[in-house]
């Protein structure tokens, strides 16, 4: 995209605001503001530097807090830019997540009901059967996700050798239905990811959750390391990696701006970033929490989107805490991708006919699976 020319008081003004094309576009923050009055056209300027950068992965984490401590419509306005230069705003993937293999997991991850450390509703299940997941993936279909994400409730894959054989089964024939497949099976090798991406796999979720000074707050049985070592296998296969967080679990403004950070700084930006909201869990470390507001999550995907803007950027866990504008919002914002389905492994998500509803209402369409031109259609 080709930044104009602007001449007169707006371009002087530019000329101290704006680096080079190609470059990022350092924020207009309050206190910029205040050393220098508005000029009519800053903005706008700032949001089409910002839509014409390419992605980079060299990104400071003082840039990043410049980005996401903007007024908060000004962030909006400048994410919105660079999410409309990218991708077809209109276009919301739809995905649906599956629990083939629920509770009785070893790790202490303080948010999460499935952990066997906490007492919870949560019965710890064996793993599904194939003809189960395939007809949850063919009802998936029919209510027009895309993209199907299978997950298992244990710390690493290890040397279950003949659940693992079941589970690249599932990743093939699922494949066959014409979907795209994901899964989230804790921490695997380099060769069980290669064996995944044989068998049909397009995506490997494994989420940092929160930034590294943070992690340890929140889970002690895996580190930060040992989740980038599983994003490296994933990578080295040639599967696209989904890799997010999670807001409201004790993080403060400093820890998302690290958890971005983080993201942003990977050689290649992850293809898929979820970002969830805390579903409190009675029986947790963390139940009761009170759930963050639009702000928080807002400012988070609208900095995910400018520092990461060929990532598909999605909705998770969450949603039914806020309102369809504040859905809206986040659609605005640069979110492109949502979590369908009456739960989400085992917290509960808006029904598919609510969805269906709210994309008849804001305008939005489907994503279709393997979309010709997507940055990420090379290695699905």
């Amino acid at each position: 995209m080709r930044v104009p020319v602007v001449r007169g008081q707006l371009g002087v003004r530019l000329a101290t605001v704006l680096p080079s094309v190609g470059q990022a576009a350092p924020p207009l923050t309050m206190s910029d503001s205040a050393a220098h009055p508005p000029v009519p056209g800053v903005s706008l300027a700032a949001a089409i530097q910002y839509a014409g950068a390419a992605p980079r992965s060299s990104w400071t984490r003082e840039e990043i807090a410049a980005i996401y401590k903007q007024p908060f419509t000004e962030l909006l306005f400048q994410a919105a830019a660079v999410h409309r230069a990218n991708f077809d705003p209109l276009e919301v993937q739809k995905c649906t997540l599956l629990s083939i293999k629920t509770g009785g997991c070893s790790e202490d991850c303080k948010y999460c009901s499935q952990s066997n450390k906490y007492v919870t509703d949560v019965k710890a299940t064996p793993t599904m059967q194939l003809d189960e997941v395939l007809a949850a993936a063919r009802r998936a279909k029919e209510s027009g996700s895309t993209r199907f994400c299978m997950g298992t409730a244990w710390r690493e894959l290890g040397g279950k050798k003949s659940t693992f054989g079941r589970i690249l089964e599932m990743v093939t024939e699922v494949r066959g239905m014409g979907l795209e497949v994901c899964c989230t099976l804790g921490m695997v090798t380099e060769d069980q990811a290669r064996q995944l991406k044989t068998a049909g796999l397009s995506a490997y979720n494994h989420n940092l959750d929160t930034s590294r000074e943070h992690y340890p707050n929140v889970i002690t049985t895996r580190t930060y390391d040992d989740r980038l070592e599983t994003i490296r296998n994933v990578r080295k296969a040639g599967i696209t990696v989904c890799c997010g967080g999670i807001l409201g679990i004790g993080e403060g403004v400093d820890d998302r701006i690290g958890l971005l950070h983080e993201l942003a700084s990977m050689e290649v930006h992850p293809e898929s970033v979820p970002v969830n909201s805390l579903v409190a869990i009675d029986g947790t470390p963390l139940e009761g929490t009170t759930p963050v507001s639009i702000f928080e999550i807002g400012r988070t995907i609208a900095t995910a989107r400018i520092v990461m803007p060929r990532s598909v950027v999605r909705l998770s866990a969450g949603r039914l805490s806020f309102t369809e504008m504040d859905q809206a919002v986040m659609f605005m914002a640069g979110a492109n991708s949502i979590f369908t389905g009456d739960k989400l492994l085992t917290t509960p998500n808006p029904e598919m006919n609510e969805d269906a509803a709210l994309f008849d209402k804001l305008g939005l369409k489907g994503r279709p699976a393997f979309a010709s031109g997507r940055y990420d259609s090379a290695s699905l």
